[in-house]
């Protein structure tokens, strides 16, 4: 999947979780559909350690096409988590990835473990510090909670994105306060999610693309299987919200992305 046309767009999904059984039956053509849309590039975040030798497969299976993270999502957090942020260490020391991730925090599916996941956290935080990498956060019903960490964190150097976001626009704009970015996807379809509104005050140069897929498809394919793709429909979102060209979009967001994980 390589640009032919150095003035052809590249779309990337910064945020894909391309590696799950969901896409078994069909990866090598979704990929087909993705690249036909302009999508050349996928990131993929890391969840734990039952899942990084599939990824490790697809990053190679699908080499320069996409590419891996590595870290320690919050909803795998439990007993013995540091087992698995040692795993982690040991994969970030043994070779580069695009960014330290998917972490953060998580009080939606379990809050039995807040405190480890606080601890998990702001130890991928230090990694993505010492590794001079972006740290992607996951922050589902702990936006507010997310930001106080980046917050006591930041030291000038640490650069990374809030996956997913959701939230309104006094949150945004201490994200992008912060130097973050907003990693915007399907959502911003959804008729009553009130992102639209959130995104109209915000200017494109603190938002990269995602689709989360399998998770979070756009209208028209909300409830069903995400693929990469479908970023074409946050595309024609973001233009119609934003009023400039589809092109500006993804010009604008491939840019960003680019400089945030150093592409």
């Amino acid at each position: 999947m390589i640009i032919e046309n150095q003035y052809k767009t590249m779309i990337i999904d910064t945020h894909s979780h391309i590696y799950l059984p969901e896409f078994d039956t069909d990866r090598a053509e979704m990929l087909a559909r993705a690249e036909n849309e302009g999508v050349r590039l996928v990131l993929m975040p890391a969840i734990d350690n039952q899942t990084h030798s599939i990824m490790f497969g697809v990053e190679e299976d699908f080499s320069g096409a996409c590419r891996g993270m590595m870290g320690l999502h919050p909803c795998s957090v439990k007993e013995g988590y540091q087992e698995e942020l040692k795993i982690v260490e040991d994969h970030l020391e043994q070779r580069k990835f695009v960014a330290v991730g998917e972490t953060g925090l998580d009080f939606y599916w379990d809050r039995t473990f807040i405190k480890e996941q606080y601890e998990s956290f702001q130890m991928q935080i230090e990694l993505a510090i010492h590794y001079d990498v972006p740290v992607v956060i996951h922050s589902r019903d702990s936006i507010d909670e997310c930001i106080k960490v980046i917050g006591n964190k930041q030291n000038g150097n640490l650069k990374g994105v809030f996956h997913c976001f959701s939230g309104n626009i006094i949150q945004a704009k201490q994200i992008i306060e912060l130097g973050f970015y907003l990693g915007i996807g399907g959502v911003i379809t959804f008729k009553n999610s009130g992102l639209d509104r959130v995104l109209a005050d915000v200017d494109m140069k603190h938002v990269i693309l995602e689709t989360d897929a399998p998770y979070l498809a756009p209208v028209p394919f909300r409830g069903k299987r995400n693929e990469c793709s479908y970023l074409k429909y946050v595309v024609e979102k973001l233009s119609e919200i934003k009023n400039i060209s589809k092109n500006e979009i993804e010009m604008v967001t491939t840019n960003n992305a680019r400089n945030l994980f150093c592409l």
